[in-house]
């Protein structure tokens, strides 16, 4: 006998529609994307949880440009094992299912308990981790966000490589990651997985041309400092890395084209003091944000110091 409220059929229309989220064709066809395992899902439900659960309900201005919960399936056995995950849960029923609560329908997600066999069916990764959100890849602004700190991907291929880079510039309070044509698609899942939920905490612009960024970008006031293994400047050099800074990253194999450097301010080498010929781009991306990111939070501390100082 089986309970009516439990997907149970892998074959089913629904589960073969989620699975089919894991391909691009399947993601722009619906405007959907997988966010599969407890790290993901749990910055989804939290998101939620800030658009939703306190007054105003609704968009607010840092989630603007973030995605949205759709749907959630899950194994019950599975969330125990993840006590952050259902205490968040919990949270979002509270409000979904409050009589008293006037949600629009935007606010409305999908929620089913699912066996392991459908849950297999539907992700995509090797060893499925029993939930699975499906979310909506948001609508890009035209505009682009303030920038103090921004990442550009500029022909990064491998999904790994852009979910790890996506995690470093959300861990160094980047506030975009913006990916030229050829790039891969940040809403894989991989790349999703890799990223461990920091999809849900900045903008993501894939498909952006590189000179209408550039100049957006410099019109903010942003230096574009381009990494590069033969740059000019070695990294902890660099005279002004406090100001707002826009890194461009390349290509695994090929890394920046010369088109790509001389569009930056400045070429700018990480030192290699030991003898690894090179820097993984993911890696070389991380060490390159922190040294921007540790450079402006100790301007604004000191600065803040001094203001302090001042008023004594």
């Amino acid at each position: 006998m089986t309970d009516e409220h439990v997907l149970s059929n892998p074959t089913a229309d629904r589960v073969k529609k989620v699975a089919s989220l894991a391909s691009r064709a399947g993601r722009r066809k619906q405007g959907l994307f997988l966010a599969e395992g407890p790290q993901p899902v749990r910055e989804a439900l939290a998101l939620w949880l800030r658009r939703w659960e306190e007054e105003p309900r609704g968009e607010k201005e840092e989630t603007q440009g973030l995605p949205r919960l759709d749907a959630l399936y899950f194994d019950p056995s599975a969330l125990s094992r993840h006590t952050e995950v259902e205490a968040l849960l919990d949270r979002v029923r509270g409000v979904l299912f409050d009589p008293e609560q006037d949600l629009p329908r935007e606010a409305r997600i999908f929620l089913r308990e699912a066996t392991p066999e459908v849950l297999r069916a539907m992700g995509d990764a090797e060893t499925s981790q029993g939930i699975i959100a499906v979310c909506t890849i948001p609508q890009q602004a035209e505009e682009l966000p303030q920038l103090r700190l921004g990442a550009a991907l500029l022909g990064v291929q491998d999904p790994g490589n852009t979910g790890t880079i996506i995690r470093a510039a959300d861990a160094a309070g980047a506030d975009a990651v913006v990916l030229t044509p050829g790039s891969s698609d940040p809403w894989a899942p991989k790349v999703v997985r890799s990223a461990a939920g920091s999809h849900f905490h900045l903008p993501i612009r894939p498909g952006a041309d590189l000179d209408p960024f550039l100049d957006a970008a410099r019109g903010q006031g942003a230096q574009i400092l381009a990494a590069d293994g033969g740059g000019e400047a070695a990294l902890p050099a660099l005279e002004q890395p406090q100001n707002p800074t826009v890194w461009l990253f390349g290509n695994e194999a090929h890394g920046l084209s010369e088109e790509e450097k001389a569009a930056a301010d400045q070429r700018v080498t990480i030192p290699l003091y030991g003898r690894a010929e090179s820097l993984n781009v993911a890696t070389a991306a991380a060490v390159c944000l922190y040294h921007s990111a540790t450079a402006q939070n100790s301007g604004a501390a000191q600065n803040s110091g001094t203001a302090q100082h001042a008023e004594q």
